[in-house]
């Protein structure tokens, strides 16, 4: 019975493996451009569907931090306004997703279609993130993250923040 279930674990084990290598390499040049910090083989846009297709990718804390300490990304808050206005992460962008049509041209003369541009909005609940992201992809923005935790867990790490309950 005992060597039956040690066989049995032997077998998955050697599934799993297969599985694993086979994935990787299927998918090498995605993970090559992730782990390199290029987005373009994770999520481009093609000219014929101008993005109508493309998603963003997801962008943990991490990731965010060490773009934005190393200035290589723009940072845009999906969130309204008055919510921007009350704290946002230092030097982002508002962008909220009920005036994108409204104020997508000022970011189009300002940030190059080449840029790294993650958008965040109140964490894990909030879509607004992810519907901004998928219409500036869809306006050319090939390199696109949603920084899932938002504002809330960049703020719960102490990282910089600003507006009027500026706590940096």
């Amino acid at each position: 019975m005992k060597l039956k279930l040690n066989r049995v674990f032997l077998e998955m084990g050697v599934i799993v493996l297969i599985a694993s290598v086979t994935g990787m390499l299927w998918n090498h040049k995605m993970l090559i451009g992730v782990w390199s910090g290029n987005l373009d083989s994770f999520a481009t846009v093609s000219s014929a569907s101008q993005g109508q297709d493309a998603v963003p990718a997801p962008a943990g804390l991490m990731q965010v931090r060490d773009l934005y300490e190393r200035g290589a990304a723009v940072l845009v808050d999906a969130r309204d306004t008055l919510v921007f206005s009350r704290g946002h992460i230092k030097g982002a962008v508002v962008l909220p997703v009920g005036e994108f049509d409204s104020r997508i041209a000022a970011l189009l003369a300002k940030v190059p279609l080449h840029s790294t541009i993650v958008v965040y909005c109140n964490g894990y609940g909030c879509h607004d993130s992810m519907a901004v992201g998928k219409k500036l992809m869809a306006r050319g923005y090939r390199n696109v993250l949603v920084f899932e935790g938002g504002y809330p867990e960049w703020k719960d790490a102490g990282l910089p923040v600003e507006g009027e309950n500026d706590e940096a």
